[in-house]
């Protein structure tokens, strides 16, 4: 079982001031202690899950631009980018730009963006169409994406895009390209677009994930994909309390997860103290979990 964490809570004691040590000290850290992922939210405002939504945010990819710097070996993703804020082409750019900087850590997590995206879209002006062409425009992003990520330059035509070149140099250094992960647990959309385009899925922890499991195993039937290539996430805060008290608890559902098929598990690392609680998890879940 891998673990990855999620950098969610940017706030600081001391303010703005503070938050780029803060951030790159979690980063750095995690990867010390064996965490295989870091993931950042697409969000422009806090979401109230974390907090109020006036709490400090950082873009997303400016994030990672500067996370691949302060660190050397773990993935770098957005959890999930919101595919209506970027162009298509413009976004496989920039992953690919994060890829070559960051010499190959760089993956695409992606989906239509949930629905408190859009108090920031409306509050930023940003395009927050009806859920249905949201699918739309992510299927094409997809589609987009890959087309460039290959030696294929030529135009693109969809319904809510058009490119006339796809040029895209240099190229990624991850082969084939990037590996797509595809967020969310919609059984007759997410879930097929998976089957279809994605690398793997991120799901929400709740009781129903091994009937996602199940259904993403049926799209992959229908489309002719080997459902073992994909490789299955789940969204799941870790949190081992002020002393290692929740840790017990931790394991068993980390087991409980591995023997219904996930693979890898990233959540934000939860506690008044980050950094002390990234410490308890580094050394206390991180060597038991590698052993799952």
């Amino acid at each position: 079982m891998n673990l990855g964490i999620a950098i969610a809570d940017f706030t600081q004691p001391g303010g703005p001031a503070g938050i780029a040590r803060h951030v790159a000290q979690l980063a750095r850290s995690a990867e010390e202690f064996g965490f295989t992922r870091i993931a950042v939210m697409d969000h422009l405002f806090q979401i109230g899950i974390v907090g109020t939504s006036e709490q400090e945010m950082l873009e997303a990819y400016t994030t990672l631009g500067y996370l691949a710097a302060a660190t050397e070996r773990a993935e770098l993703l957005a959890l999930v980018t919101s595919a209506g804020y970027r162009e298509p082409g413009l976004l496989a750019k920039m992953i690919t730009t994060l890829d070559v900087l960051s010499e190959g850590r760089a993956a695409l997590g992606i989906g239509v963006g949930a629905g408190f995206n859009l108090a920031e879209a409306r509050g930023l002006g940003l395009p927050f169409p009806p859920v249905a062409e949201r699918f739309e425009r992510l299927e094409e992003t997809l589609q987009i994406c890959l087309q460039m990520w290959s030696d294929d330059e030529k135009p693109f035509a969809g319904r809510h895009y058009r490119l006339e070149r796809t040029l895209n140099s240099p190229r990624a250094l991850r082969r084939p390209h990037p590996p797509i992960l595809i967020g969310g647990s919609g059984e007759r959309k997410t879930l097929r677009l998976v089957a279809e385009y994605g690398n793997a899925c991120n799901l929400f922890h709740g009781p129903d994930l091994a009937r996602k499991l199940d259904v993403l195993r049926r799209h992959c039937d229908e489309v002719g994909r080997d459902y073992a290539e994909i490789e299955k996430t789940v969204l799941l805060p870790l949190d081992p309390g002020a002393r290692g008290e929740h840790v017990p608890a931790l394991l068993a559902e980390l087991r409980r997860l591995d023997r219904i098929g996930i693979d890898h598990v990233i959540g934000p690392v939860r506690g008044a103290d980050q950094h002390a609680a990234l410490r308890l998890l580094g050394e206390r879940v991180v060597p038991e979990a590698t052993r799952i």
